[in-house]
């Protein structure tokens, strides 16, 4: 089975995915791609846009899944008073009618809950909006206490420990000071596990 595990960070997601999965995974930030790679020395990593990637090579793959970044999605950017308005990025949103009416492999799309009523008829599952070709079932993934409020270097060790991503130093995530940002963003292994046998489950059914 051939995996695109697009907008990859660390690899949180592809964790726990069996051995003998050939995974390419693409990463815009190089020091994330760097450390993705040395976690999963077998995957092919590539630095690049995934939204471009996506478009070139969807037909490449067998399996898709695509984590757009979350920043302008969720309620988190419209809190604090320094905070300014910015558009959301809907190249979310392309990206799932894309794989809806283009792609005749199995895909998922994840995402954080948004500050406004999301579009596409998302599935609601722990923390996550999840849109899908599959019926992905409930799973509950219970967070680490004080998740969103892990900030520094402390918050990210632990981090670092309830995710299994073992990694030595910080990552600043887009010029930012928040070391933990780089972690909150992953999907847990666990959830990722859970996700990626439920779209096998589907594709054995459906190959029946």
């Amino acid at each position: 089975m051939k995996i695109l595990n697009l907008y990859a960070g660390l690899g949180g997601n592809r964790k726990l995915w069996p051995g003998h999965c050939d995974v390419t995974a693409v990463e815009l930030d190089p020091k994330i791609a760097k450390v993705y790679q040395k976690l999963n020395p077998n995957d092919k990593v590539i630095v690049g846009d995934a939204h471009k990637y996506l478009l070139e090579h969807f037909s490449e793959f067998d399996l898709i899944w695509s984590s757009p970044p979350c920043q302008s999605h969720t309620k988190m950017i419209r809190s604090g008073r320094n905070r300014k308005p910015r558009f959301p990025n809907m190249s979310l949103y392309e990206e799932i009618l894309f794989l809806k009416y283009n792609f005749n492999g199995k895909w998922v799309v994840e995402n954080v809950k948004p500050y406004y009523e999301p579009f596409l008829n998302p599935k609601e599952i722990g923390r996550h909006l999840i849109w899908s070709n599959c019926n992905i079932s409930n799973f509950n993934q219970k967070n680490i206490p004080g998740f969103i409020i892990k900030c520094n270097s402390s918050g990210a060790e632990q981090l670092k420990q309830w995710l299994g991503l073992n990694y030595s130093g910080n990552i600043y995530y887009n010029g930012n000071h928040d070391p933990a940002q780089v972690l909150r963003n992953c999907v847990h292994p666990n959830m990722g596990l859970h996700i990626f046998k439920e779209l096998a489950k589907w594709d054995e059914e459906t190959n029946q």
